[in-house]
């Protein structure tokens, strides 16, 4: 009766040995699967580059500098030249990546951009005002007023979503906020993504056209509360503003 009983003991410790191995070739795949799917928001990941939203900050500039003066606030030149000295201060600051994080360049950027942000909804209030009172300028000077205002609105809440989702781009790229504040697509499904992805300015001006076109999300979520009062508020303004001015330009427009 001994070598039955020995022989099942060694079949019984055999099996072990391979029960052991599979469980840890599964743990080992299963630690390199999470790795591969660790959600965006969670991953320390390179500072996004400088240009992109640098372009895009000079181009509500320059919009501001060629809406007629009848729509600025106070003397013309003055939230440019304020809005493009700070630029070149957080350029200079962060050249080519944005990595560097301070209280003083965050509040230079958050400066900069209310700035932008009030400028545009004088202009705004200004267009408004006009219409409803019977602006008597052109159709196309009415058009492309209203088409820079609209634009940079585009612009100013593209800047907001990309400044405040999960503490803004430097926080962002080290992965400390636990949850975030928009939810891209890439997120939702990772497989379709680079390992390394993550939401860089282009996302967020994506993110703020399609709000601005179809009044309301589209591909991407908003998480938190503050993202959809933002998304909300962007909706209205870019309602109202198409209305309006559409609306004014074809009363005006010639007969043919």
């Amino acid at each position: 009766m001994k070598e039955p009983i020995s022989k099942s003991n060694e079949t019984s410790d055999a099996s072990h040995q391979r029960s052991s191995s599979m469980a840890a070739v599964e743990a080992h795949l299963g630690h390199e699967f999470s790795d591969r799917i660790v959600p965006a928001w969670r991953r320390a990941t390179q500072g996004e580059t400088r240009w992109p939203v640098t372009v895009v900050v000079v181009l509500a500039i320059f919009l501001q500098i060629v809406l007629p003066r009848r729509y600025a606030p106070g003397p013309a030149w003055l939230l440019p030249v304020m809005e493009a000295v700070l630029l070149v201060g957080l350029v200079v600051a962060n050249p080519v990546r944005l990595e560097r994080h301070s209280t003083a360049l965050r509040t230079a950027s958050l400066v900069m951009i209310v700035a932008i942000s009030f400028a545009n909804v004088w202009s705004a209030g200004r267009l408004i005002n006009r219409i409803v009172h019977g602006d008597p300028s052109k159709a196309n000077v009415l058009l492309l007023s209203g088409g820079a205002i609209w634009l940079t609105n585009v612009v100013v809440f593209s800047l907001w979503y990309w400044e405040f989702d999960r503490g803004g781009p430097i926080l962002r790229s080290r992965g400390t906020r636990p949850h975030p504040d928009f939810l891209f697509a890439q997120m939702q499904t990772p497989d379709v993504a680079p390992p390394d992805w993550e939401p860089t300015y282009v996302d967020y001006l994506y993110l703020s056209f399609t709000n601005a076109t179809a009044f309301s999300p589209t591909d991407t979520l908003p998480l938190s509360r503050w993202a959809k009062l933002t998304m909300m508020t962007q909706s209205i303004v870019s309602l109202v503003t198409v209305a309006l001015v559409v609306s004014r330009a074809i009363n005006i427009l010639p007969s043919p």
